[in-house]
C-alpha cells in the first residue's frame, strides 16, 4: 500500500502526517505531528514536523503534498512583496476601478502604449521602448513584475511580448493576466495579477525549503501543491500562478474534513493560529465560487472552494476598535508566551514593565523579524532601514523600539510587508492563563494580561479584577467572533442581505446571542435573542478543540471536532487529485471569419464546424499537457461547450460567441508507478 506524505504549512504550525491511501478514515493516518512555523526561514518548521513523523525507510514515500495557508494569510493581512504593474493599452483612471489603486498600496505601475480590442485586433501598437525604461527604472525596488493588456484574454500578444522582454532584462518572476484567468475585467484581472505577484517569493521560499529537505531524506517523489479549488498542481507550475494556491489550506481542510468525519451536510470550520476558513459542505461535495474567491476583502478571478476568510486566529491580536471595545484581529502577532519561551529577555522585559505603576502605550508588545527581505535593500526607506537594523538581534520591546516617534510609520509599512511582526496578547496566551493549553511560557501569559487590566483601568474602560477575569473575556471574545463568523457564512450562503454600516440593529441581536444575553448586570435583558444554526458543526485546527463546544452551544447546534482534526489540512493535501481546465472562446469579427481566442493565441476560421473542431482539439491537447505537467497520471478528459445564439428579426439564428471547455482529471503519479 503506498505511503504518501502529507504537508500543511501554515501561518503559525506546519503540520506533517503519513497516510496510507486506501486504508480508510480510522487507519489512514499512521504518524501525525505539529511545529511552529518558523517565516523567518521556513525550512525549519517543515525540518520539524517532517522528522516527527518520517520513517526510517523515507523511500517508501510516494507521493508528497503541500497545502498551505501563507498566501491566503498574506492576503488578509494586506502583506506581501514589492511589485511593479504594467497596464498595457489604458490610463490612469483604470485604477479607480475594482480597487486597484488600493491593491497596489503605494507600488510603481506604468502605463505602456498599446493593447487590443474585443475582437482580438491590435488597437495601438505594443510600444516597446517605454516598456523598458519602465522595467529598468522600477527593477530595483520590487521582487515581481505584473503584466495587464487592455482585452489581453483576447490576444495575449502583447503581454507576452513584456514578459519576455522582463525575463531578458531583469530575471525577475513575471505574472501575466490572461496566464490566471479567461475572463474580461481588466481592472479585477489585474488585481488579481497583482496579488499573484506579490505572492510568488513567499509560496517560492515554502517550496524550495521543502524540496530541498525531500533531498537531504533521500525522497524521490513528486511534489504536489493544493491549489483553491481543492486538486493537485506539481511545484512547477504552483511557483508560476501562486495565486491559484490562495486558498490551499482551505480546500485541504475541506476535503479532509469530509474525509476524517465522514459527514456529508455540514458546515466546515477551520480555525488556525491567524485565520478561521467556513465552507459548506453539500453531499459530501465543497462548491466552487465560480465567479472568483473573495479573500481579505480582495474579489480575484481565481475559482476556488467558496470558502469565507476571517482573520480570527488562536494568535489574532487583541486590540480596542474605535468604540473602546477589545476585539481580536486581523493581524496575527507573535503570542508573549511563545517569545518568552524562546526570547528569555523578553520575560524579564514584562516583568519591568508590570513592575513599574503607570502604563506606557507600548507595554507588553514587541516587534521582530518575521522573515528576510524579498528585494533589495534599496526598496527600504531610511526609517525602514533604521527599524530593520534594530531588530537583527532580535525582538526589541516596541517602548524602546518607537522612543523615536518618527519610526511608528516605518515600522507599520514593514508589518504591512510581511517583514516584521508584532508580539502581543492573543488567545492563545488567555488559553495559557486559563490551563487551557500548555507548553509556552503561562508567567509571560499572565504579566501580559495583568498590563492589559492596568491599560483598561487607566482609560476609564471596564476593570476586570485579575488576570483570570480578563482571560476569560478573551476567551468569550473569540467564541462570540466566531459565532458571528458563521453567522455571517450562513447567510452569505443563501444571499440573504446583511446589516448594511449603519444598521446596528441585527449586529446588536447577534452579539446578544453570542454573548448569551448577558449586558454584564443581573438582571436578564428586555430584549432576548437566540440563533440557531441550520447545519451541525465540523470543527477543525489546533484551536478547534478549545472554543467551538462553546460556540455549538451558543448557536443551538452541535460541533465535531474529528480525530485528527490539528492537522487535517495536511490529510487533505494528500487526498486530491489533478485537474486542469483549459477554455476556449469562438467569436465572429465579421460575416466571413470565425476566431479562436486562447491563452496560446488567436486563430481565424473560415467557417463555424473548423472553428469549433480546432477549440476542442486543441483544449482538450492543452488540458492533457497541463494535467501531465500538473502530475497526474492516468488522465480523463471531458469537452463541453456552450454556445450563445441568438434570434434575429427575420426569425434567423444568428450566432454570437461560443465557449469550449475541456477539463483532465487524474490521480497524482506515484514514486515508482
Amino acid at each position: 500500500m503506498a505511503r504518501l506524505l502529507g504537508i500543511d504549512t501554515g501561518g503559525t504550525y506546519t503540520d506533517a502526517v503519513i497516510f496510507e491511501q486506501d486504508a480508510g478514515p480510522a487507519a489512514g493516518v499512521v504518524a501525525a505531528a505539529k511545529a511552529l512555523t518558523t517565516k523567518h526561514d521556513l525550512a525549519v518548521g517543515v525540518r520539524e514536523a517532517i522528522e516527527a513523523v518520517l520513517p526510517e525507510a523515507a523511500a517508501e514515500i510516494a507521493l508528497v503534498s503541500l497545502s498551505t495557508t501563507l498566501a491566503t494569510n498574506a492576503v488578509v493581512e494586506g502583506q506581501g512583496s514589492p511589485v511593479c504593474l504594467l497596464l498595457i493599452g489604458t490610463g490612469p483612471e483604470v485604477l479607480e476601478r475594482s480597487n486597484l489603486r488600493q491593491a497596489l498600496a503605494g507600488d510603481p505601475v506604468a502605463f505602456i502604449p498599446g493593447g487590443h480590442r474585443a475582437s482580438g485586433d491590435e488597437q495601438a501598437p505594443l510600444d516597446l521602448e517605454a516598456a523598458r525604461a519602465a522595467i529598468r527604472q522600477h527593477a530595483p525596488k520590487v521582487a515581481a513584475f505584473v503584466v495587464a493588456g487592455y482585452f489581453g484574454v483576447r490576444n495575449p500578444a502583447h503581454e507576452a511580448k513584456l514578459r519576455d522582454m522582463i525575463h531578458e532584462e531583469t530575471g525577475l518572476p513575471v505574472t501575466c493576466g490572461h496566464e490566471l484567468t479567461t475572463n474580461l475585467d481588466a481592472p479585477r484581472r489585474a488585481v488579481t495579477a497583482v496579488l499573484n505577484g506579490r505572492l510568488i517569493p513567499l509560496l517560492q521560499q515554502l517550496i524550495l525549503a521543502v524540496r530541498d529537505l525531500m533531498t537531504e531524506k533521500g525522497i524521490a517523489a513528486p511534489l504536489m501543491v493544493v491549489q483553491g479549488d481543492g486538486s493537485l498542481i506539481s511545484a512547477e507550475a504552483a511557483l508560476t500562478r501562486p495565486i491559484e494556491t490562495i486558498l490551499s489550506g482551505p480546500a485541504a481542510s475541506v476535503i479532509g474534513a469530509r474525509y476524517l468525519s465522514g459527514e456529508d451536510d455540514v458546515i466546515v470550520s477551520d480555525m488556525g493560529g491567524t485565520t478561521t476558513d467556513i465552507a459548506v459542505l453539500r453531499d459530501g461535495r465543497p462548491a466552487l465560487d465560480l465567479e472568483g474567491a473573495t479573500v481579505g476583502g480582495w474579489r480575484t478571478m481565481v475559482e476556488a472552494v467558496a470558502v469565507h476568510t476571517f482573520g480570527l486566529g488562536g494568535d489574532s491580536e487583541l486590540r480596542l476598535d474605535d468604540h473602546g471595545r477589545l476585539v481580536l484581529g486581523p493581524r496575527r502577532a507573535v503570542p508573549l508566551a511563545l517569545l518568552a519561551r524562546d526570547t528569555p529577555a523578553a520575560l524579564e522585559t514584562l516583568r519591568v514593565q508590570a513592575a513599574r505603576g503607570e502604563s506606557d502605550p507600548g507595554d507588553g508588545r514587541f516587534a521582530l523579524r518575521l522573515r528576510p527581505l524579498d528585494a533589495a535593500t534599496t526598496s527600504l526607506s531610511s526609517g525602514e532601514t533604521r527599524v530593520w537594523q534594530k531588530l537583527s538581534e532580535g525582538p526589541v520591546a516596541l517602548e524602546v523600539l518607537l522612543a523615536d516617534h518618527h519610526l511608528e510609520r516605518p515600522l507599520r509599512r514593514l508589518v504591512d510587508r510581511g517583514l516584521v511582526i508584532v508580539s502581543a496578547f492573543t488567545p492563545s496566551d488567555a488559553a495559557h492563563v486559563l490551563g487551557l493549553q500548555e507548553g509556552w511560557n503561562a508567567e509571560a501569559a499572565r504579566l501580559g494580561a495583568e498590563l492589559w487590566r492596568r491599560r483598561l483601568a487607566a482609560a476609564g474602560l471596564p476593570d476586570f479584577h485579575d488576570a483570570e477575569a480578563f482571560a476569560r473575556r478573551v476567551f468569550d471574545q473569540v467564541v462570540v467572533q466566531s459565532g458571528k463568523a458563521l453567522a455571517a457564512s450562513a447567510l452569505a450562503e443563501e444571499r440573504a442581505p446583511l446589516p448594511g454600516p449603519g444598521e446596528r440593529l441585527g449586529e446588536l441581536l447577534v452579539e446578544r446571542a453570542l454573548a448569551g444575553n448577558d449586558e454584564g448586570g443581573g438582571d436578564p435583558p428586555l430584549l432576548g435573542a437566540a440563533l440557531v444554526l441550520g447545519r451541525p458543526i465540523v470543527a477543525i485546527g489546533a484551536p478547534a478543540a478549545t472554543y467551538y463546544p462553546a460556540v455549538a452551544a451558543r448557536l443551538g447546534t452541535r460541533a465535531t471536532v474529528p480525530p485528527h482534526a490539528g492537522v487535517t489540512n495536511a490529510v487533505g493535501a494528500v487526498a486530491s487529485g489533478v485537474a486542469r481546465t483549459v477554455k476556449a472562446l469562438i467569436t465572429a469579427p465579421d460575416d466571413q471569419r470565425y476566431r479562436v481566442h486562447m491563452a496560446s493565441g488567436v486563430r481565424d476560421f473560415p467557417g463555424l464546424a473548423p472553428a469549433r473542431d480546432y477549440a476542442a482539439a486543441e483544449a482538450r491537447r492543452l488540458a492533457a499537457e497541463q494535467a501531465r505537467e500538473a502530475g497526474a497520471g492516468q488522465i480523463d478528459i471531458r469537452v463541453d461547450e456552450d454556445e450563445r445564439i441568438v434570434t434575429g428579426p427575420a426569425g434567423d439564428r444568428i450566432f454570437v460567441e461560443s465557449e469550449v471547455v475541456a477539463t483532465a482529471v487524474g490521480r497524482p503519479r506515484l514514486a515508482g508507478a
